[in-house]
């Protein structure tokens, strides 16, 4: 341990403070009545060697005392760890084995449990495992032997509460992301994939349920979890908001554990999680705003993509199908991994004919993108894939006359035009610009006029004789044609076109307008996360743009932020478990009414507070209850750690600073 942490534990460690022994107070002064001393006596001790054995003995010793200072302990060992978790000086003095006891002691013995304040030593316990483990592969062999695991899994089964699984699907997770401990993490491989299958389906009702619908006097609020959440600051705002938090974190982690079991294509993993129940559900764990650096449940369907098991399952569900290609034609940070996964379906011969309806109508929007990101040649790599078995020759008749027009379409796009322009002088070129540029102004003419039918043909007709380099005049003909689409409430053209010009952007999902409008044209059709996506990317870069360009504050406009309201308050994390909730309460009052039941009935008590509970959501509806697009950080993903747990194929792990 370093000067600088020994100085920062002494400023930190109270003047005052409890004897491990008995509850006498003392100073620093006086000598600890206690054989092997105090926790904190112990780390002002100067002399190196004599530190750590008192430190060792403390840590062994521990778990087998009733003490009230066990509580305070361990936060200051939780404060260490999260800010110096490569240290290795605790990991090799037995703190693992120390975390494990108290874990398996606070589970089997509710008493001590119960008592002062044990009940926060399980969330701290399990919260060290995971801090000291998270970089170091080495602490997570010492944790593994050391016996962390089968406590770590009472957690994960709910043995206590959902805020203790949260931290205990974390610690699991970076044991199984290292190829050396996870060996023991699969000895318990059926236990652990079910509990984390079960935890993922069911963590936000269960949060919401337990915790976030919990507001009147009568059912307070569990009192250590919001201390937990709030460190004891902050009113009911802050506590939604770090709960909401928190309860991403939890599905997130979930989807991270079964990540790290599904890379390694064992047979019994994939065949628990793919199930059609499970595989449908993935599609709505997207995490949430509050946690933008996880790719939730697409980031476990892409690995599923990567082995024969997990494509055929996908292959056979029309809306994780959808899922995917909704993905791939969003300004979502995800947006290649929608495109990777549909692409790996269609080179497998076994599922190709099975995704191709589905998959070509959203890829062939996608065929003029260049890039995404670090990812180059993305169009190029989409046509080569769609017309795999045809090569650049005639077409094979397919069972589909709307795959057959559609590969028709790709074909004359990308190679018979493209080898047409390439013979084209630039003289003929600069002709072609110069019709195009008039075709549009005669469009927008008719636009102007209310003729928008007329307008529609006059684009697309300039598109057709408009060169494939001339990509910009090509973007705006797209954008028109998706506004003039959407003043003919055709919602699904409009996406389309304006996905094609987003393509043709630069960067890509850069136009302003397009991305409005594909906004508005998601807006129809119900679709509220892709519709707050491409809204929150067009105010971002409005914002980004007007900043520059003005001295003086800027405003949001109205419309971009009369939409974000509406669609965070549709893609709200509970939003899914607070509409099954209303639909139950609805059940329990027709019910009701329909018994005719008289007064003093035994189930008085609780129907009134299943009207309360419905009231409280019907308040809730009124307002948006999604905190805003800020996030605390935890732990990015760094490029040095690649090797080890492989970003293009497993995801990144969850984002949010657990506390």
């Amino acid at each position: 341990m370093n000067f600088k942490m020994k100085k920062k534990i002494a400023t930190t460690i109270p003047k005052t403070h409890y004897n491990t022994n008995n509850d006498e107070e003392h100073s620093d002064d006086q000598t600890c009545r206690s054989p092997c001393r105090c926790f904190f006596c112990t780390m002002r001790e100067p002399d190196r060697t004599l530190r750590r054995s008192r430190i060792s003995t403390c840590f062994r010793e521990m778990p087998q005392r009733e003490n009230q200072e066990h509580v305070l302990v361990l936060s200051a060992l939780w404060h260490l760890a999260m800010t110096h978790p490569n240290d290795p000086e605790f990991p090799s003095l037995g703190i693992f084995k120390c975390m494990a006891n108290l874990i398996h002691k606070g589970i089997h013995n509710k008493n001590w449990l119960l008592k002062d304040q044990n009940i926060y030593i399980p969330y701290y316990a399990a919260h060290i495992i995971g801090s000291y483990t998270m970089n170091k592969e080495e602490f997570a062999q010492i944790a593994v032997e050391s016996g962390v695991i089968p406590p770590l899994l009472e957690l994960l089964s709910g043995k206590v509460s959902w805020v203790e699984q949260r931290v205990a699907v974390r610690a699991l997770g970076h044991l199984a992301s290292y190829n050396s401990t996870f060996k023991s993490v699969v000895e318990y491989e059926q236990k652990v994939v079910k509990l984390t299958l079960n935890l993922a389906s069911t963590c936000l009702e269960a949060v919401y349920v337990e915790f976030f619908e919990v507001k009147d006097e009568n059912r307070a609020r569990t009192e250590y979890h919001r201390n937990l959440l709030t460190r004891g600051i902050g009113d009911l705002e802050m506590e939604n908001r770090k709960v909401e938090e928190w309860a991403s974190q939890l599905q997130s982690w979930s989807i991270y554990l079964l990540n790290c079991f599904a890379s390694k294509q064992s047979s019994l993993s994939l065949n628990l999680i793919c199930k059609i129940v499970f595989l449908e559900e993935l599609c709505d764990m997207w995490g949430g705003l509050v946690n933008h650096t996880s790719p939730g449940g697409v980031g476990l369907i892409r690995i599923l993509c990567y082995n024969k098991i997990g494509r055929k399952s996908i292959s056979e569900l029309p809306k994780v199908l959808e899922t995917l290609g909704n993905l791939s034609r969003s300004s979502d940070d995800w947006q290649y991994i929608g495109i990777d996964c549909l692409v790996r379906l269609l080179k497998d011969r076994d599922t190709r004919y099975r995704v191709i309806d589905i998959a070509i109508s959203y890829l062939i929007d996608l065929i003029e993108l260049r890039s995404i990101g670090d990812k180059s040649n993305v169009g190029d790599t989409i046509t080569k894939v769609l017309l795999l078995e045809h090569g650049f020759g005639k077409l094979i008749k397919h069972k589909s006359l709307k795959v057959e027009k559609a590969l028709q379409e790709v074909l004359d796009l990308k190679v018979e035009r493209r080898n047409k322009e390439k013979l084209m002088s630039e003289e003929k070129l600069e002709e072609a610009r110069v019709l195009v540029s008039l075709m549009k102004q005669q469009g927008n003419h008719m636009f102007r006029l209310g003729k928008v039918e007329e307008a529609l043909l006059r684009y697309t007709e300039a598109l057709d004789v408009c060169p494939l380099r001339f990509r910009k005049e090509r973007m705006k003909l797209y954008s028109n044609k998706a506004q003039c689409y959407l003043l003919l409430k055709d919602a699904d053209s409009a996406i389309s076109d304006s996905t094609r010009a987003l393509c043709l952007s630069n960067p890509a999902n850069s136009h302003d307008k397009s991305l409005w409008r594909r906004s508005q044209a998601y807006d129809m059709k119900g679709m509220a996360k892709e519709s707050l996506m491409d809204c929150v990317v067009f105010l971002s870069s409005w914002m980004t743009k007007n900043t520059t360009q003005s001295k003086h504050r800027v405003k949001i406009p109205y419309h971009a932020a009369r939409m974000i309201c509406k669609q965070m308050d549709a893609t709200w994390l509970f939003a899914n478990t607070r509409s099954k909730a209303k639909q139950n309460i609805n059940l329990v009052v027709e019910k009701r009414e329909g018994t005719n039941e008289i007064e003093g009935d035994e189930n008085e008590g609780e129907y009134e507070k299943q009207i309360l509970d419905h009231k409280m959501m019907m308040m809730m509806e009124k307002r948006s209850l999604m905190p805003g697009l800020s996030t605390i950080i935890e732990e990015p993903f760094h490029g040095k750690n690649a090797s080890r747990r492989k970003m293009e194929i497993r995801g990144g792990r969850p984002n949010g600073r657990l506390k």
